[in-house]
């Protein structure tokens, strides 16, 4: 079901009906219905005859196979995912397995589009569903009419089967050859709905999600294993209300390591507000994409055109360049009384904005200025996440204190992190001014981006910075980082793992620049706002979506975005030679970086792209050529073994069952 996102955490996390197999086969068919129908009333302006009709016919359908089944077996009726915007048509929760139940029945066929779909809701259940990880999830879609395909009978535990088919008629029977084969396994079915549902979703789908005004309140939430993102959307939206009942000036410097949730807090602020706010990010490729898909949106909607869309959407995500070059000549008041201004460590100096607008002040003394044109009030929400610098002229936020104690009118909200930065450049101040708050609130650190593993931030900070004991420390099982030679086994890999609606995409380092040996081209335009769009919203078999595996984005492409898989195709210009070796390609040969500026925006770059999965990251390094001099074995061997070392695994031999999707892609 294709129906909007549910606001509230208690209607979100409740099927629409639940009940034991006994109360299912005992209750009248109209009044399941009729819950149903209230349910869909209480959420939707209008209710559908044809939905109606749906409800009806599944409920026989489900009748019939399920009527052998033990009465204590709980079966769930439109049970919501908040993070696909959809609700799963039935899961039956045994002792054995959770089986998620997708029907296409009113005259459809099994099409590739609906396995994807059923598969993605039992993927979901896994990465964010507490009662059902450690379990064995089955997704089955039943169609009309068309030929099933035949069984695999394949049940991994714990973890997600293939896709099975099912007709009406053939249904009982198909439930009762999966369970037979799946040995008994404990699942709590009592306790299974009560079991907390908390998404993690990525960028586009939060930004979706709060430009809907639909599901803030579970998203917030996040995971159930963290909960300051709660409490750090909580501390910017008091200080926005805070700064408008008082008529004040309030910047927050909100703190955090990579994947912690830093943009959604700040896209929270912007939506969730009953302020006029904006966005503002120096990462284009992230404009481009939140607006074509808020656009997109829209558009399927009917309730504009594209092109409106895109316009209205304007206002709510904004270049960081845009908007400056417009405040700048135009001395006007501006409506925008809260803005969110991402990556604020990397805002530029004097000396830059001299030469890009023509200015004498730095880009943190000119936001200032052009938000303290409002005389009643204005809160600047700045997003730090240190390590993150990969362009010259980046000044960090030091230049944000020096252009602050020339301003005192700014009351200054920080997380503790901003005063104690082990490089100077990265320090608000030496010595807090007098009245500045510390909020521990505004610091997130546990990392969400990748959804089964917390130790994949921590392992990648350890590995840049040389500390071999400390990245094994942080290895394990769960790592979700392999290492390959092969070209051809990070595709096959990447096609393995991603199923259902999860994406993948291959990365690398702009500087890169030898990878063109292997047929990699290190040089996408990102700053092609189609270009960047269809790579991260296209899906295959459309050759220019990320999943076609052809195209790697770099750094700036997809700096503050993300992908379910990963693909990093590592070059020479960052390889281990008993301590990181930084080099830029010119000409015909490899030039050493002497300048610790530059070492650390290529040390940076390799964060940003290592940090970049939600899920695994499969990282190539290429075998080299003796015979070529730019692409030496021993320095990738070098590389391959330390990250090794550093407790990062070899891929392993990947035996696909190959779906439909696959196929194509492998044919």
């Amino acid at each position: 079901m294709d129906d909007p996102l549910i606001a509230g955490l208690d209607t979100v996390s409740r099927a629409w009906w639940s009940g034991t197999i006994q109360t299912f086969l005992s209750q009248d068919i109209t009044s399941i219905v009729e819950r149903l129908a209230l349910r869909a009333i209480e959420t939707h302006p209008t209710n559908h005859e044809a939905q109606l009709r749906a409800w009806f016919s599944e409920i026989e359908i489900l009748r019939k196979a399920v009527v052998d089944m033990p009465n204590n077996w709980q079966l769930l009726l439109e049970y919501p995912l908040i993070r696909l915007g959809r609700r799963m048509d039935a899961v039956l929760v045994t002792d054995r397995a959770i089986l998620v139940i997708e029907f296409k029945t009113l005259g459809s066929h099994f099409t590739a589009d609906a396995r994807v779909q059923a598969e993605d809701y039992a993927y979901d259940l896994r990465d964010f569903h507490t009662g059902s990880r450690g379990h064995v999830i089955v997704p089955i879609l039943v169609a009309g009419t068309g030929q099933p395909s035949r069984p695999q009978w394949s049940f991994p535990w714990p973890g997600v089967s293939v896709v099975y088919d099912a007709l009406p008629d053939t249904l009982p029977n198909l439930l009762g050859e999966i369970l037979g084969r799946i040995p008994h396994r404990d699942v709590d079915i009592e306790g299974w709905e009560r079991a907390a549902y908390r998404p993690v979703p990525t960028i586009i789908e939060a930004a979706r999600a709060l430009y809907g005004k639909h599901g803030v309140a579970e998203i917030r939430t996040a995971r159930a294993d963290t909960d300051n993102l709660s409490r750090t959307t909580a501390a910017i939206l008091q200080a926005i209300q805070e700064a408008k009942a008082s008529g004040s000036h309030i910047i927050l410097f909100v703190t955090g390591i990579p994947g912690a949730g830093k943009t959604l807090c700040g896209l929270d602020a912007v939506f969730s507000s009953d302020t006029d706010g904006t966005f503002l990010t120096g990462t284009l490729p992230m404009v481009y994409v939140l607006k074509a898909a808020l656009a997109e949106d829209s558009a399927k909607a009917g309730s504009k055109s594209a092109r409106a869309a895109r316009h209205e959407t304007k206002s709510k995500i904004e270049s960081i360049t845009g908007f400056l070059r417009y405040y700048i000549l135009e001395k006007t008041h501006l409506p925008e009384h809260v803005i969110v201004f991402d990556e604020a460590q990397r805002a530029w100096d004097a000396s830059y904005g001299a030469t890009k607008f023509k200015h004498t002040d730095s880009e943190a003394g000119i936001v200032l200025d052009i938000m303290l044109r409002h005389e009643d009030y204005a809160v600047i929400v700045a997003l730090v996440g240190n390590g993150q610098e990969i362009n010259s002229g980046e000044a960090g936020l030091a230049e944000w204190g020096k252009a602050l104690a020339l301003r005192p009118a700014w009351q200054i909200r920080a997380a503790p992190g901003v005063l104690n930065a082990p490089e100077p450049r990265q320090r608000l101040f030496l010595m807090p001014p007098p009245g500045m708050v510390i909020d521990e609130s505004l610091h997130l650190g546990v990392p969400i981006r990748n959804v089964r593993s917390n130790s994949a931030a921590p392992w990648v900070d350890a590995v840049l910075r040389g500390a071999t004991d400390e990245a094994r420390s942080h290895a394990g099982a769960e790592l979700p980082f392999f290492i390959t030679r092969s070209l051809a086994d990070m595709r096959n890999g990447l096609r393995t793992l991603t199923r259902g609606e999860r994406r993948a995409g291959l990365v690398c380092s702009s500087g890169a620049k030898r990878l063109v040996a292997d047929g990699i081209w290190p040089k996408f335009e990102h700053m092609n706002d189609d270009l960047v769009a269809n790579w991260f919203l296209k899906r295959w078999p459309d050759v220019r979506a990320s999943d076609a595996l052809e195209i790697p984005a770099t750094e700036f492409a997809c700096q503050g975005l993300e992908l379910d898989y990963v693909g990093l195709c590592w070059g020479g210009d960052l390889t281990w030679n008993g301590g990181w070796m930084v080099r830029s390609f010119s000409g015909t040969k490899w030039h050493q970086a002497r300048k610790q500026d530059a070492r650390d925006y290529q040390v940076n770059t390799y964060r940003v792209l290592l940090t970049r999965a939600r899920s695994e990251t499969i990282i190539w390094i290429p075998p080299g050529d003796a015979n070529d001099k730019t692409r030496e074995p021993e320095l990738f061997d070098r590389t391959a073994d330390y990250l090794l070392t550093c407790g990062a695994r070899l891929l392993p031999d990947f035996v696909p069952h190959v779906r439909p999707e696959i196929q194509r892609v492998l044919l």
